[in-house]
Order: structure tokens, then sequence, then C-alpha cells
């Protein structure tokens, strides 16, 4: 069953249950996102931060990855008080994120370059300190390097490889010391990881990527 939906002033149809986030996106309207992903069969995470949307009725934003369409929904994806709130988490992320666009596999195909260019915000924090904890690069898998101080702590690597891989990676430790790692801290080359790739096709910043050959 289909609804019809309103979002940014352009009328369209997305199917009774979809998520906010997705009928936009397959509609050609854009809103920032990191965590989200497409075959998630639990509970959005929510936890970037970055999808806030305004919907008519609700008394404040909401995020867009959470959100079943319903018939008769009216949206703005910008407003004073989203992009407030997506400048804070994109600075927040930013903050402690190892910047160096110019020698990441990521560069011309980052999320984060799309939203600081959709969003007209800055990749170099302003108003917070950066925060960077310079960790050690892993290269010790077949095919797969992972750079944690790129991570932006999405999960989409974790639930690819739980999905299409080993399971061999999670998050550990909590607020600034979290991090995705293996059990035991082990190298990725110790872990079982088999170099699949598909956590490599799941980063949106290049904190996973494959060696170059």
């Amino acid at each position: 069953m289909e609804v019809t939906i309103t979002i940014d002033g352009k009328q369209i149809k997305a199917r009774k249950g979809t998520m906010l986030l997705w009928a936009a996106l397959d509609n050609g309207i854009y809103i920032p996102h990191l965590c989200a992903a497409r075959e998630e069969t639990e509970s959005p995470p929510a936890s970037c931060r970055l999808c806030f949307v305004e919907v008519e009725g609700y008394p404040a934003p909401v995020t867009a990855c959470t959100l079943p369409v319903a018939e008769g929904m009216v949206v703005n994806t910008s407003s004073e008080r989203v992009n407030r709130l997506v400048a804070a988490g994109f600075e927040l992320i930013m903050s402690n994120h190892r910047l160096d666009c110019k020698n990441c596999p990521a560069n011309g195909n980052c999320e984060l370059q799309r939203i600081a260019k959709a969003r007209k915000l800055r990749l170099k924090p302003k108003n917070l300190p950066v925060l960077h904890r310079d960790l050690p690069v892993d290269d010790s898998a077949e095919n797969i390097v992972y750079d944690p101080s790129k991570c932006v702590l999405c999960g989409r690597c974790i639930r690819a490889c739980r999905n299409h891989g080993q399971s061999v990676v999670g998050f550990a430790r909590r607020g600034f010391e979290r991090v995705v790692t293996t059990c035991g801290d082990v190298p990725l080359g110790e872990s079982g990881c088999d170099s699949c790739g598909e956590c490599v096709k799941a980063c949106p910043v290049g904190a996973m990527s494959l060696k170059k050959k």
C-alpha cells in the first residue's frame, strides 16, 4: 500500500511503513546521514544524529531514519532548528575525525564531504577543539586497511560483517574511548577476518579501505 507525503513542497509516494529517510532519498531528496543502512532489520540506531527533519504536527525535530511515512505527512528537511542540530552533530563528529582528504581512499566519494557540501558546513571544526587519539592503523588483514582515527562510529561495518562476513568486529568501550575493534583488540589479521570486503563497501568515510595492489 502506498501513501502520499510532501517533503520540501514536493509530493511523493512511498510504500506505507518505509522509513522517511529512504523515501526521501529514493525521490532525489537528500537528508544527511551516516549510521542508517537499508538492510537494517533491528531498530535503527539513529546514533549519528544528522538526519533530523521537521514534520508538521510534531513539537520538535525527529530523525528521519526512525520515522515511518504516513498518509498526508508534511516534512521539511531544512529549518532553523534542523540546521542548528545538524551543524552541531556534524561538528562533533568532525572534532574526532582525522581529516586527511587528499590522501584518503574515500576522497570524492565520502559521505562527510557530501554532507558538508549539501549543508554548507566546514569539514574542519570551528567551535570545538580537535580531539584526535592518533590510533594506530591496522593493515594486518590480507586485503583490508582499518584506520580507526577516521572512524565515525556509524556501526555500518559491524552490521556488514555480522550479516555478510565473519562477525569479527564490534563496538568496545564508551564515551570518547569508544571504538570499533575485534574481540580482545587483536589485529584484524588475527581475528578470523577473511577480507571479504563487505566492511569496506559499508564504510561511508574511508576508515575501512582495500589495500592498494
